[in-house]
């Protein structure tokens, strides 16, 4: 659990995925339209992928990927970050992370 925990904190916006997740690539898809680079981290090409499965389904995450953190917490899965989308509470909380245009 520290793993994904470390991992969750390195960067403004992490996502937990696997290579052939079509959810977390419509995510990163949806980050990138706001402005923000998602770090992600494929777990399944980590030698850890079970463990790290295992670790945010212990952190609350309701299927192991697509997990999205902000700011080092978790925000949810692919409904979650959606629904925030969608009522307008996502774009100020990613608005620190967002890549200046200048």
């Amino acid at each position: 659990m520290d793993k994904v925990v470390r991992m969750s904190s390195e960067k403004g916006v992490v996502i937990f995925s696997k290579s052939s997740c079509c959810l977390s690539y419509a995510v990163q898809v949806l980050f990138q339209d706001l402005g923000v680079h998602p770090t992600v981290h494929e777990i399944d090409k980590d030698l850890d992928c079970r463990e790290i499965e295992k670790a945010l389904m212990r952190l609350g995450c309701s299927t192991p990927v697509p997990a999205i953190f902000v700011g080092g917490k978790l925000v949810g899965s692919t409904n979650e970050v959606m629904s925030m989308h969608l009522s307008g509470s996502l774009v100020p909380l990613v608005k620190p992370f967002q890549a200046s245009l200048c």
